[in-house]
């Protein structure tokens, strides 16, 4: 089955026939999680850092950086018995704006808190295909924990 992580979502599977895809990373980041021993795969699509309204972390955690990585490492150890050590992650988004009078360089902050988060959590980067100007489409196997990264240009 191929499951479908939209924006502000996350996916854990341990069914080896199926496969994590998400689509149009531009300043979003997603975040892949593989665990070798287990045969767990999982992937969470963040589009802002961090909530700035408490509400928010209720209502979607997965939108932002700062809790939604949580939610997917927490799925992952809780509910399919991964360790946090042995996790592979990657990190694949956060282009930068192709227009030079952005000032929010979204792109840029998601990476920055998601790098934060991973280091409280004492977790490493294992793969890093983050900035640039493309938009990246993912599809994780989850019998492997192989991302295959498709890449378009961002056009406004």
């Amino acid at each position: 089955m191929e499951l479908i992580v939209g924006i502000g979502e996350c996916a854990v599977s341990n069914k080896e026939a199926d496969s994590i895809r998400t689509f149009a990373l531009a300043s979003c980041v997603a975040v892949t999680a593989y665990s070798p021993l287990n045969k767990v795969a999982g992937m969470v699509h963040v589009a802002l850092p961090f909530p700035t309204d408490i509400r928010d972390i209720n209502s979607r955690p997965c939108y932002f950086a700062t809790t939604g990585l949580p939610v997917l490492i927490n799925k992952m150890c809780k509910l399919y018995g991964c360790l946090k050590g042995e996790l592979k992650i990657g990190l694949y988004g956060g282009a930068n704006s192709i227009n030079n009078d952005d000032v929010f360089n979204i792109g840029k902050r998601n990476i920055e808190a998601l790098v934060c988060t991973l280091d409280s959590l004492c977790i490493k980067i294992h793969s890093n295909e983050t900035g640039g100007i493309l938009s990246r489409t993912l599809e994780m196997n989850v019998a492997t924990g192989i991302v295959k990264v498709f890449t378009h240009p961002i056009h406004i």
